[in-house]
């Protein structure tokens, strides 16, 4: 006897089970970068990176974080500022500020960058900050750079008198430290990382102080960035001490 299998009804397919998704978070950095310079004779190696280059008012500010080769594992979810929530970037403060071996925050104010530009500014600003960690630690002989730009070392001819005269300069006697850039260093390495969050809180916490002084425009949200709010209110009142005056601003109404 034979049994007609094709009588039979095709059994129903089972269906599939949906793979499982992979975490979306960003991806933490790493020391490798450091470690390089470090293992090529750097003795201190500083992650610097910057925050407030776009923004019509308020200073520009550059946070920097030293390691050398006997600094342990950085916080657990460090990352680039921007990735962070305000919230949780104050809640990792103490914890980056703890980690490195020496950390500051330097600043440039409006006056400046309308006298200089921005990019000498920029330069101002980190050596400001490379100035205090000298103050507790000695020169620092290396600087991890976020971007494809060096605006840290000095050009071979600087017109700027304002370097030579600044009293929170002490750095003018020492030879620039060796620059590294890489682009997005902010998520692939931890030093600038955490250089990013600390410059990142201490500019916000500056902009809404300044808030008070001027509320109409907004400053405790938009941290002097170009929002709907602080367009209207320069629009309406006109710029402060604290805008840019040497950049495109709206122009007040009836101007």
């Amino acid at each position: 006897m034979t049994t007609d299998l094709g009588a039979r009804p095709a059994p129903a397919n089972k269906p599939r089970k949906a793979p499982a998704k992979r975490a979306t978070g960003p991806v933490p950095p790493t020391m490798r970068h450091e470690r390089s310079m470090l293992d090529s004779g750097a003795r201190f190696v500083a992650g610097m990176d910057e925050v407030g280059r776009g923004a019509l008012a308020g200073p520009v500010s550059v946070g920097v974080v030293v390691v050398d080769l006997t600094t342990g594992a950085f916080p657990e979810g460090l990352t680039d500022s921007k990735m962070l929530t305000p919230a949780a970037r104050e809640a990792m403060l103490p914890a980056v500020r703890d980690w490195g071996l020496a950390w500051a925050v330097g600043h440039a104010g409006p006056a400046e960058i309308d006298a200089h530009g921005i990019v000498a500014a920029l330069r101002l600003a980190g050596r400001r900050a490379l100035a205090q960690v000298r103050r507790s630690l000695g020169p620092v002989d290396a600087v991890l750079l976020d971007g494809k730009h060096d605006w840290l070392t000095r050009p071979t001819v600087d017109l700027f008198e304002a370097f030579d005269l600044d009293p929170e300069d002490d750095l003018g006697a020492l030879p620039d430290p060796a620059v590294r850039t890489l682009v997005k260093a902010d998520l692939q390495c931890a030093s600038v990382a955490a250089a990013s969050v600390l410059a990142k809180c201490e500019r916000d916490g500056l902009m809404t102080g300044l808030a008070r002084q001027y509320p109409a425009y907004g400053w405790d949200g938009n941290k002097g960035y170009g929002a709907a709010v602080h367009v209207e209110a320069l629009k309406a009142h006109g710029p402060t001490p604290q805008h840019r005056r040497s950049w495109r601003l709206p122009e007040q109404d009836g101007a």
